[in-house]
């Protein structure tokens, strides 16, 4: 498979190159040159494949045989040796939980799995040692540290915004020590993102590091969150009604692997960007006009994005036809007070508890299904318990920690205070 530049300038490379440089040359994405739709009896008989058969045959064309068949089926069952449960949770709504992993993230599969196809390069051949350099609003962080801990040939710079992450996320980034080192930045995630986009394109730095990014602007981070998708397709009883998801959205990465899912033949009828306060696609899809502006800070801080990088895929997708785009994408955006009350509500009714990103999903389906009958799934992206200074108050009750937070909570952290890019640049060139 051959992957080429969304700016059109940069020559086209394989899956390797475009896991290894993250970025074009030319500052665009990788994006795969094409997408054949799965065969329809795939569908048909989806509820006889297990989820590893089914993430093997979704991802396969995306890598065609620049890794053997065993060892990508190896590279998935490693990736994917947890649940993902749909729950019930009203009558024609229900939640796709992803948070089973180790750092209860959905951010866990796409970092499981470029890391192990990173680790796969690394033994072929005795590359230079590569530095995953990433910016986290704050599941990233965790996932990709988690991912890639231990991973020989290959070192871990996370970039977070100092006081805007989690208590438990900033343990599950700064805490595990060895090949992975932790930068707290003075200021937000855009800061912490435009940072590493600038280290991509210093030609100084990358001639003397080989830099990647373990962003969802990375196509082996990217691609393996269309699994989720298919997941949730299996398990529903009656595949006949249409399906609508609902995405807490931030990067734009997870909507636009369902997206790429769609495209590859998923039945969904619409998928619905569900946002905070930072309202860049929801003010694009009413006036057409892309305006990015500084994100603001809120409870579901993994959506705290001003410029979303993946929405130049989404566009892609749909050959940058906004009318055709508007068929396939509703997106509605929720403030803190609102969030907080469907919170409350998921709790009392339905006797549910969900993170401030899955209550924002839930909230776009509501607002969805009040105008559209539909089967709605909405994404709970993390596990309550990363968000517990903002969860516990709502529901009036305590949660309880799972073995994955409790192997880190007591931990100490450890990270280095930046304030420009000079300072990470040195830091990358004396590593």
């Amino acid at each position: 498979m051959k992957y080429y530049s969304l700016n059109k300038i940069a020559p086209n490379v394989s899956f390797k190159n475009a896991v290894i440089k993250g970025l074009a040359p030319d500052k665009g994405l990788y994006f795969p040159k094409k997408i054949k739709p799965l065969i329809k009896g795939f569908y048909k008989n989806i509820n006889y494949f297990s989820n590893e058969e089914i993430a093997f045959e979704v991802i396969k064309q995306f890598i065609g045989n620049e890794i053997p068949e065993s060892d990508l089926k190896e590279i998935i069952a490693e990736t994917i040796n947890f649940d993902f449960p749909l729950v019930n949770i009203e009558e024609n709504i229900s939640t796709l939980e992803l948070f089973h992993g180790p750092t209860m993230a959905f951010k866990d599969v796409g970092a499981r799995f470029m890391a192990r196809c990173l680790g796969y390069f690394n033994k072929q051949e005795s590359t230079t040692k590569v530095t995953v350099l990433v910016a986290t609003s704050g599941d990233t962080g965790g996932a990709v540290a988690s991912g890639f801990l231990g991973v020989k040939g290959v070192d871990v710079v996370i970039l977070y915004p100092s006081g805007k992450v989690s208590n438990v996320q900033e343990k599950q980034l700064t805490t595990l020590g060895q090949n992975i080192t932790a930068l707290e930045v003075d200021g937000t995630f855009d800061d912490c993102q435009a940072m590493v986009k600038k280290a991509f394109l210093d030609k100084d730095l990358i001639s003397n590091k080989n830099l990647t990014s373990a962003n969802s602007i990375n196509v082996a981070r990217w691609l393996p969150q269309m699994f989720y998708f298919f997941f949730a397709f299996k398990q529903l009883k009656s595949k006949n009604k249409e399906v609508v998801f609902s995405i807490p959205s931030g990067n734009f990465g997870n909507i636009c692997a369902g997206m790429m899912a769609q495209q590859l033949g998923l039945p969904v009828k619409q998928f619905i960007a569900s946002t905070n306060v930072n309202d860049i696609v929801p003010n694009f899809l009413e006036t057409e006009i892309y305006t990015p502006k500084p994100s603001k800070q809120t409870i579901s801080n993994a959506m705290d994005v001003g410029d979303p990088s993946n929405f130049v895929r989404v566009l892609e997708i749909y050959k940058n036809d906004i009318s055709e785009l508007k068929k396939h994408l509703s997106s509605y955006s929720f403030n803190d007070d609102e969030t907080r009350t469907a919170m409350k509500h998921l709790k009392e009714n339905c006797n549910y508890i969900a993170d401030p990103h899955g209550a924002v999903g839930y909230l776009g389906l509501k607002k969805y299904l009040t105008e559209n009958n539909a089967q709605g799934i909405f994404i709970e992206t993390a596990h309550p318990v990363k968000f517990l200074d903002v969860v516990e108050p709502v529901i009036n009750e305590t949660i309880e920690l799972p073995a994955q937070i409790k192997e880190v909570i007591d931990r100490e952290k450890v990270s280095i205070e930046i304030t420009t890019y000079n300072e990470l640049k040195q830091f990358l060139l004396k590593m």
